[in-house]
Order: C-alpha cells, then sequence, then structure tokens
C-alpha cells in the first residue's frame, strides 16, 4: 500500500464528511448534516486504501455498499461514492491479470445496468451513462497494466541482455588469461629453465660448490614454480580462490638469498597479526620489489629489512647501505608499483636517499582487522 493509496483514500473519507454537512438533503436525507454518512465515507476510505491488496474483495464490498446504500431510499449515488467505484473499476483492470479483469469489470457493469443495485429499472440514457464511465474507467486501468506489463518485460529483457554482456566479458578475459599463460609458459617458463640448467652446468665444471651458482639454481627453480603456480591461476576460473603469498613466506626468501652470499637482515617487531589476504598480498610484494632493487644497487652492503607490528598499522623497511652502482628506484616503474600498492589500501609510502648513504623504503599500511598469526583475537 502506497502513500498515494493513502491520500485518495483521505480524500475520498474528506469530500464524503463535506457531503454529510453541505448537500445531504440534496441526495433524500431528511436533514443537513446527516452525521451517518461520515462513518460510510470512512469504510469508503479506508477499503479505496486497500484496493490494490485486496482488488477483488474491494470490488465486491464497494458494489454491496452501493446495494446498502440504495435500501435506504436514495434514488442517486452521491458523488464521493460515484468516484471510489470508477476508482475500484479501474483497480480490477490495473491488478489483475486480462480475463478476470474483464470478468469482474463486465459483471459489475451487468449488474448496475440491470438496476439490481438501484432496485428499479433504469432509463436507457443512464444505462448508456454508467456503461460508458465504468468501461472508461476499466479501459484506462487496463492501459495502467499494459504499460507496467512492458516495463517489466523491457526491464527484464534489460537484464537478460546485461547478464550476457557479462557472460561475454567473463568469457573474453577467461581466453586472454589462457592466451597470456600460453605466451609466459612457451616463452618466460622455457627461457628461466634453460637458464637454471646452464647455471648448474657451470657450477659443475667448477666444480660444484660455488655458493653464488647454487643460489642461481635455487632461485630459478623457485621462480619456474611459482610461474607454474601463476600459470594455473590464469587457467582457473576468475571465481575461485587462488593462494596467494604473504608476510609469512618473505624469511624463506631471506633465506634464500642468503645462502647465495648476501648479507640480508630480516627483523621482526611486535606480534605478528593475520592480514586480509589483499593487504598481506600488497605487504609482501612491496617487501619483495624493494628487496629485489637493493639486491641489484647495495653492492655488498649489508641489506636490513623490518617488519613491524603496531597497533593500526603494519609497517615495513628496508634499508640499504648503498655500494658503487647508483640507485635508479627512484625513476623506475619498481617505485610507482609500491606506491600504487600502499594507496590502495590508504597506506604512507616513503623511497629515498639516506643521509648517511644507501636507500630507504617504508611503507605504512593500516590494518583492517587484528587477528593473530595463530588464530586469536587481538
Amino acid at each position: 500500500m502506497s502513500k498515494v493509496d493513502l491520500l485518495i483514500g483521505c480524500a475520498i473519507v474528506a469530500l464524503g464528511t463535506l457531503e454529510a454537512f453541505t448537500v445531504a438533503t440534496d441526495y433524500g436525507a431528511t436533514e443537513t448534516p446527516e452525521l451517518w454518512w461520515i462513518g460510510q465515507a470512512l469504510v469508503t476510505g479506508v477499503l479505496v486504501w486497500f484496493r490494490r491488496k485486496a482488488p477483488v474483495a474491494v470490488y465486491i464490498l464497494m458494489i454491496l455498499a452501493q446495494y446498502a446504500w440504495h435500501r435506504q431510499g436514495y434514488e442517486h449515488c452521491q458523488t464521493w461514492q460515484l468516484a471510489s467505484l470508477l476508482i475500484v473499476f479501474h483497480t480490477v483492470a490495473a491488478e489483475l491479470p486480462f480475463r478476470p479483469g474483464l470478468a469482474w469489470a463486465v459483471t459489475g457493469v451487468l449488474v448496475f445496468d440491470s438496476g439490481a443495485v438501484d432496485h428499479r429499472w433504469l432509463p436507457f440514457d443512464e444505462v448508456i451513462f454508467l456503461t460508458v464511465v465504468f468501461g472508461a474507467a476499466y479501459l484506462s486501468g487496463l492501459g495502467v497494466h499494459a504499460y507496467a506489463v512492458r516495463a517489466r518485460r523491457l526491464a527484464e529483457h534489460a537484464e537478460q541482455m546485461e547478464r550476457d554482456r557479462e557472460r561475454q566479458a567473463v568469457e573474453a578475459v577467461a581466453e586472454e588469461r589462457v592466451r597470456i599463460a600460453r605466451e609466459l609458459h612457451d616463452v618466460v617458463a622455457h627461457s628461466v629453465s634453460m637458464m637454471v640448467m646452464q647455471a648448474g652446468v657451470l657450477r659443475r665444471m667448477q666444480g660444484g660448490e660455488n655458493e653464488v651458482l647454487l643460489g642461481i639454481e635455487r632461485m630459478g627453480r623457485e621462480a619456474v614454480e611459482e610461474l607454474r603456480v601463476m600459470l594455473g591461476a590464469l587457467r582457473m576460473p576468475l571465481d575461485e580462490a587462488i593462494p596467494q603469498p604473504g608476510l609469512d613466506l618473505l624469511s624463506g626468501t631471506v633465506s634464500t638469498l642468503v645462502s647465495s652470499g648476501l648479507r640480508i637482515a630480516l627483523d621482526v617487531v611486535g606480534e605478528p597479526v593475520r592480514l586480509a589476504p589483499g593487504l598481506d598480498l600488497s605487504a609482501y610484494r612491496i617487501v619483495q620489489e624493494a628487496l629485489t632493487n637493493a639486491v641489484k644497487h647495495a653492492g655488498e652492503s649489508e641489506i636490513r629489512i623490518t617488519i613491524s607490528y603496531r597497533a593500526n598499522a603494519v609497517e615495513l623497511e628496508v634499508l640499504d647501505g648503498g655500494g658503487k652502482a647508483s640507485s635508479g628506484l627512484s625513476t623506475g616503474n619498481g617505485l610507482i608499483g609500491m606506491r600504487e600498492r600502499a594507496a590502495l589500501f590508504g597506506g604512507v609510502f616513503e623511497a629515498g636517499p639516506r643521509p648517511g648513504g644507501g636507500f630507504r623504503v617504508h611503507a605504512s599500511l593500516p590494518i583492517s582487522q587484528e587477528v593473530l598469526a595463530d588464530g586469536r583475537i587481538g
């Protein structure tokens, strides 16, 4: 029930009350005002208010109310009564399917035209009048019903088209992901595998104890394995969960680099918390990118990684002492990518040369949920 129906019901009550206090004698009443008319108008207004919820019941009750009205000896119905009848004729057409609505409307017209409600034979001109006004009310409701059906069908068609468009987009993305996976497998994975094999051959030619070459082999195999996982993820449906690396894998990455002869220290400050998957992945990628650049430019100086778990944020810091090669991080895509990852989660990112030499990368990422790493709520 809408507010419009309530307003229409109130208008019926107001009009009935006005006629009860002004023109009661014109309809055959003994005096003006006729107070019991107000109660009848109130009941009619409530019926009009509920007409959409129970159109057939309200339709029948309104015809019975007219029958009771004429049984009181009144020959003509009041203005608010006629308006209410027109509204319910409109409603059976607008709210019911075509055939039931037409059947009820024809039945109502025949009941009024036959004089069954008025208890008298109606003159021909009055029959024509009732047929025209009730028929017009029914046709107006039929037009509203047809418009609503058409609007609903158009909405369903638009929704179906949107679903088709989304399905086609998903299929196109899936095809592109498979194509990219195929290209990566054929080009990148093959090249990295060849590099690992060549490093192994060279190590064995030198006696098999070269730590640098061992580190290259180990990192190459890990790169091939990670690439294999990524290729598998690209071939998976988009809605399947894909495990992603996080800060818990950082110690393994550092251990691999240390075993190859690099000087890297990893410090964890505070009690680790379990980060949201997307935040954990971004934090790991920021440290990974910063570490990669530090290895390139730090030379033989020590690289220090610090992961600090604060009350509302996790802070990442990568420091190096600098080397003979100058750092080009500030103009590369790596810095841009790290800044974008931090900004995605509302974090703060800083990077630049240190006063005493070397380079510093620092990121502070807000923690949306504080869950301790062992599963307890912090």
